[in-house]
C-alpha cells in the first residue's frame, strides 16, 4: 500500500516496516523459486539417508512450523500495526471476520488436526521447520496486518462486499480448495494407514558408505480423485483455495501486458525493481496474492522433483499419463 503523508511516526514506522516485508517477501520467494529446481529440501521423501543430530521429529515440528503462521496473524490482526488507531474488533457476521475464520480453519487443519491424524512421518533435517517457521511469521504478520488495515475495512464494507461477484467466486473456491486439500491428504493418509496395518510401514535404506542405511517411511502409488491426472493435486488444491481467498479479500493487483512480462527478463528492470523504494513496489499487490505467488513459486518446483522422484522410484508402474501438478499441462 502507498505512503500517507498524515500517518502519525509510530504508524509512519509500522507502515515502512510492512512494505519492506511486503516487497522482500516476494522478491524472496521470486528468487528462491528457481534455486529449490536444483536441490532438494530435506524433509519427507528427500529426508536425508543417514543419522544426523540435525534430524527432528517430523510431526512434532511441522505442527510447531504451520503453528507460527496463525500466531503471528492473530497478534498482528488484534494489533492493527498499519492503522491510524487500533480498531474496535469487527462484527461477527462481517466479511472480514469471515476471511479471519477461513484463514484459522485453514491452519487448524494444516498445524493439528491433519499432522495429529497421520500415523507416520519421515524426520525433516532442522533447516525446513525454522525456514517454515520465517516464512510463516512473515506471512501471518502481512496477512494479519492487511485484514485488519483501514485499506481492508473500507475494501470488506458489508454493503458492498455481499453485492460483490469476486467475493462469491473466491469463496466457492476456497471452499473447494479446502475440501480437495483434505481429500487428497487423506489417500496419502490411508496409504501409510494400510501400510502400517500390515506391517509395511517402513522400508529398510541401502548402506551410505558402509553404514546401515536409516528404515524410512513407506511409498506408494496414490489413486484417485485427481491422482488419476497429477502427482500433487494437494498442491493445486491448495492454490485454488488461496486464489480464492486473494478474490474475497482484495481486488486483483495488477494487469500483466506482453510488454511487461518481457520486461521481466532484462535486467535493468530487476535493477529498478531491487533499487525502488518499498512503498512503491506494486503499491496494489496486496499480502493474499503476494502469499499465492509464493505458494506456486516454492511449491511448484517440489511438485516438479516429487514428480521425477515418484517415475524413478516406480518406473514403468507409474502412470505415464500423469502431470507433476497441473492437469495436462505441467
Amino acid at each position: 500500500m502507498p505512503r500517507d503523508p498524515m500517518l502519525t511516526f509510530g504508524q509512519e514506522q509500522g507502515m515502512f516496516l510492512y512494505n519492506v516485508t511486503r516487497k522482500w517477501f516476494t522478491l524472496g520467494s521470486v528468487f528462491t523459486g528457481p534455486v529449490l529446481l536444483l536441490i532438494n529440501a530435506p524433509f519427507g521423501r528427500f529426508s536425508p539417508k543417514s543419522d544426523s543430530i540435525f534430524l527432528v521429529d517430523g510431526i512434532t515440528s511441522w505442527i510447531i512450523m504451520e503453528l507460527a503462521s496463525p500466531i503471528a496473524f492473530l497478534a498482528c490482526f488484534f494489533s492493527s500495526p498499519i492503522s491510524y488507531y487500533r480498531p474496535d474488533l469487527p462484527e461477527l457476521a462481517t466479511p472480514q471476520t469471515l476471511l479471519v475464520a477461513l484463514f484459522l480453519i485453514h491452519y487448524a487443519n494444516r498445524a493439528l488436526i491433519c499432522p495429529l491424524r497421520t500415523p507416520s512421518r519421515s524426520k525433516s533435517h532442522l533447516i525446513v521447520p525454522l525456514c517454515a517457521i520465517f516464512f510463516n511469521i512473515i506471512n501471518g504478520s502481512l496477512m494479519g496486518s492487511f485484514l485488519s488495515s483501514p485499506y481492508a475495512r473500507i475494501f470488506l464494507n458489508s454493503s458492498l462486499t455481499y453485492e460483490r461477484p469476486s467475493f462469491y467466486i473466491g469463496l466457492a473456491l476456497w471452499a473447494i480448495g479446502f475440501a480437495g486439500n483434505i481429500a487428497h491428504d487423506e489417500i496419502l493418509l490411508d496409504i501409510r494407514r494400510k501400510a502400517n496395518a500390515k506391517g509395511k510401514g517402513k522400508e529398510p535404506q541401502p548402506t551410505v558408505d558402509g553404514k546401515p542405511g536409516r528404515v524410512e517411511e513407506y511409498y506408494a502409488i496414490p489413486q484417485g480423485l485427481l491422482y488419476r491426472f497429477v502427482s500433487y493435486p494437494n498442491y493445486l488444491c491448495e492454490w485454488v483455495e488461496w486464489l480464492g481467498f486473494a478474490l474475497a479479500a482484495a481486488p486483483f493487483p495488477v494487469e500483466f501486458t506482453f510488454s511487461t512480462l518481457v520486461s521481466l527478463f532484462s535486467w535493468e528492470t530487476w535493477a529498478s525493481i531491487i533499487q525502488e523504494p518499498s512503498h512503491v513496489f506494486v503499491p496494489n499487490l496486496v499480502p493474499p496474492y503476494i502469499f499465492l505467488l509464493s505458494e506456486v513459486l516454492l511449491m511448484l518446483p517440489r511438485a516438479y522433483k516429487g514428480h521425477l522422484w515418484y517415475k524413478q522410484k516406480f518406473g514403468d508402474r507409474y502412470p505415464k499419463e500423469r502431470k507433476a501438478v497441473v492437469p495436462f499441462i505441467l
